[in-house]
C-alpha cells in the first residue's frame, strides 16, 4: 500500500471526526443564537421581564464561561474524547428538559446545566482537532472548517429560531438539539478510548555478538517492575477553579443588576465580586497548577489575543441579545422576519473562515484579527447611528454585514493563534482560556448592553463599538512587549 493510500485511509476517520466535532460546536452555538428571536414569545409565555430574559440567556453563558477553564484542565487530565462525549450527551438530555420547563426558574436552572455541558465540549473539541491534525497548515484548515461549520450555527440560528417559534413556540428551539446531539455521538463514536497508562520503565540492552538475540533488562537507574506507576497527568486545583467560577458568576450578576435599579442587590453583588476576585487571585498565585496557565500567558501576544477574543464576543453576544428586541419592538418584525433580518450579520460566519485560514497560513493571525476588530468597531458605530436616527432596515443591513465580517475575520485567526501557541500537553488549557475569555465577554456583553437598553436602543450598540475600539488599540499598540 502506498503512502498516499495510507494517508487517505487514515484521513477518512479524521474527516468524519472533524465533521462530528464541528457539528457539536454548531449545536453549542446554535443554542445561543436560536434563542435570540424566541425572546418575545418566551417572555409572554413565562411572564418574564427583561432581567428574566437576561438570566435565561446568561444562565447558559455564565456557567459556560465559568467552567471553561476547569474543562480545559480536565481535558488535559482525563482525555479530550471522554470530556467531549460526556458534554454532548448531557447537553442533549438538558435540551429536552429545557423544552419541558414549566416556569422561568426551571428553564434558568436547566440552561445552567446546558452551559456546564457546553463547557466540556468546546476545549475538548479544539484539543481533538490539534491531535487529529498535528501539521500546522492542516490544523489551520481544520480549524477553518470547524469555525465555518460552527459559524453556520450563527447564520442558521435566527432563521431556524424564527421558523420554529412561528410554527410551535419557543419550546421548539430546544428540541432541535436532540437529533443533532445523537448525530454528533454517531460521527465521533470511534474517538473514545480510555486514558492510556504511563509508559513502561525504560529498558537497556546489553551488547551481544552478531547473530544472537539481545536480552533486555530493566534499567538499573529506573524503578523496579513492582514499583507504583506515577500519575504524570496535570492535577486540577479545584478551589481555585471554584473561585474563578464565582468571579464570573457574581460579576455577571452585578452587570445585570445595574440595569434594574435595585441598589441594595447591586451593592451586595459588587462587593461579593471583589471578594471573590481577591480570593481567586491569592489562591491562583500560590497554586502549583494555576487556573491561568503561566506558560501560556508568558507567550508574546497571547494576552492581547485573549483580550481581543473577549471584545469580539462582547459585541456579538450583546448584539444578538439587543437586536431582536429592537427589530421586533421598534421595526415591528415578526419572529421569522427578524431571523431573515439577521442574514447580513450571520452569513459571513459561514462563508468567510476559509479566506481567513488562507490569510493566517500566509501571513499569520495578526492582520485578520486587527482587520476584524476594525470592521466590528465601524459596523457597531454606524449601526448605532442608524438606529438612533430611526433609519429604515435597508440602512441597517450594511452595518450588520460589517459586524459579521469583523467577527468572521477575528475569531478563527485568534483560535489558530492560541492553539498553536500552547505548550506541549496544555492544548486543552489553552482552548479553555480562549473560550473562557470569549464567554466572559459574551456574559458581559449581554449584561452591559442589556443594562444600557433603557437609555435608548442606540446606546448598547455604541457601547459595543467603544469596547472593540479599545481592544483594537491594545492589540495593535506598537512597542509594548506582549507578555
Amino acid at each position: 500500500m502506498t503512502t498516499s493510500q495510507t494517508h487517505q485511509l487514515a484521513s477518512a476517520p479524521a474527516r468524519r471526526a472533524l465533521a462530528g466535532i464541528s457539528l457539536g460546536y454548531f449545536m453549542v452555538l446554535l443554542d445561543m443564537t436560536v434563542l435570540a428571536v424566541a425572546e418575545p414569545d418566551l417572555a409572554a409565555s413565562l411572564h418574564a421581564s427583561t432581567a428574566g430574559l437576561q438570566w435565561a440567556t446568561t444562565a447558559y453563558t455564565i456557567v459556560f464561561a465559568a467552567l471553561l477553564l476547569s474543562a480545559g484542565a480536565a481535558t488535559d487530565r482525563y482525555g479530550a474524547a471522554r470530556l467531549f462525549h460526556l458534554g454532548v450527551v448531557t447537553f442533549t438530555v438538558a435540551s429536552l428538559l429545557s423544552a419541558l420547563a414549566p416556569a422561568l426558574w426551571v428553564l434558568v436552572a436547566v440552561r445552567a446545566v446546558m452551559g456546564a455541558a457546553a463547557a466540556a465540549c468546546v476545549p475538548a473539541s479544539m484539543a481533538l482537532i490539534a491531535s487529529l491534525y498535528p501539521s500546522p497548515p492542516a490544523r489551520a484548515r481544520a480549524i477553518a472548517t470547524w469555525a465555518a461549520t460552527s459559524g453556520a450555527a450563527v447564520a442558521a440560528g435566527p432563521i431556524a429560531g424564527g421558523a420554529l417559534v412561528g410554527a410551535a413556540g419557543w419550546r421548539a428551539v430546544f428540541l432541535i438539539n436532540v437529533p443533532l446531539g445523537l448525530l454528533v455521538i454517531f460521527l465521533t463514536r470511534h474517538l473514545y478510548s480510555p486514558t492510556p497508562p504511563p509508559p513502561d520503565p525504560p529498558t537497556s540492552t546489553t551488547a551481544t555478538p552478531a547473530g544472537t538475540e539481545a536480552n533486555p533488562r530493566p534499567a538499573t537507574t529506573g524503578p523496579g517492575p513492582d514499583a507504583p506507576r506515577l500519575d504524570t497527568r496535570p492535577r486540577i486545583d479545584w478551589p481555585a477553579h471554584a473561585a474563578a467560577a464565582a468571579v464570573l458568576a457574581l460579576g455577571s450578576d452585578t452587570l445585570i443588576t445595574a440595569g434594574t435599579g435595585n441598589r441594595p442587590h447591586l451593592v451586595l453583588a459588587a462587593t461579593l465580586t471583589v471578594i471573590a476576585l481577591a480570593v481567586f487571585t491569592a489562591r491562583d498565585r500560590r497554586s502549583r497548577t494555576p487556573v491561568l496557565d503561566r506558560r501560556l500567558l508568558s507567550v508574546p501576544g497571547v494576552r492581547a489575543a485573549i483580550t481581543a477574543a473577549a471584545a469580539v464576543s462582547f459585541a456579538l453576544s450583546g448584539a444578538l441579545f439587543v437586536l431582536p428586541l429592537v427589530l421586533q419592538r421598534t421595526y415591528h418584525l415578526a419572529a421569522l422576519e427578524t431571523g431573515l433580518a439577521f442574514l447580513p450579520l450571520t452569513v459571513p460566519f459561514a462563508v468567510n473562515p476559509p479566506l481567513t485560514a488562507r490569510i493566517v497560513a500566509k501571513s499569520g493571525p495578526r492582520i485578520p484579527t486587527a482587520a476584524g476588530l476594525a470592521l466590528l468597531t465601524f459596523g457597531a458605530t454606524t449601526l448605532a447611528a442608524a438606529v438612533h436616527t430611526g433609519a429604515a432596515y435597508p440602512w441597517l443591513a450594511p452595518s450588520l454585514l460589517l459586524v459579521g465580517l469583523g467577527v468572521s475575520f477575528a475569531l478563527p485567526a485568534l483560535a489558530t493563534a492560541i492553539v498553536t501557541a500552547a505548550p506541549p500537553g496544555a492544548t486543552g488549557a489553552a482552548a479553555g482560556i480562549l473560550n473562557a475569555a470569549r464567554q466572559a465577554g459574551a456574559c458581559a456583553g449581554v449584561a452591559a448592553m442589556g443594562a444600557t437598553l433603557p437609555a435608548g436602543t442606540d446606546w448598547p450598540l455604541l457601547l459595543s463599538g467603544l469596547v472593540t475600539a479599545a481592544a483594537l488599540v491594545y492589540f495593535v499598540l506598537p512597542g509594548r512587549p506582549r507578555r
